[in-house]
């Protein structure tokens, strides 16, 4: 059984930064891909990144050039460090092992 843990969420001003934590429990191996998605309210849940075993990134176009994300396969962690915080990056953010498995979220509010 796997299970996924988000942290780092929270109230930030716009412009601020914040770097989201999801550690991975159970038979979870270094060649799945890992990502992040987010869901605002009243909106459906979104892609904002992923990664591959070999490090290959890929980022949305709304977070490309702020957000980094970033693994490691000896700990089985990935991260997301967000910069330069908009207002409409609120959402509740979810890790993710592909294909199937997703973590329970993290709150994080962007404040203008």
């Amino acid at each position: 059984q796997v299970q996924l843990v988000e942290s780092g969420g929270g109230l930030v001003q716009a412009g601020g930064s914040l770097r989201l934590s999801c550690a991975a429990s159970g038979s979870i191996f270094s060649s799945n891909a890992m990502g992040w998605y987010r869901q605002a309210p009243g909106k459906q849940r979104e892609w904002v990144a992923s990664i591959i075993s070999g490090g290959s990134t890929s980022y949305a176009n709304s977070v490309k050039g702020r957000f980094i994300i970033s693994r490691d396969n000896v700990k089985n962690m990935v991260y997301l460090q967000m910069n330069s915080l908009k207002p409409e990056d609120t959402a509740v953010y979810y890790c993710r092992v592909f294909p199937t498995y997703w973590g329970q979220g993290t709150q994080v509010t962007v404040s203008s």
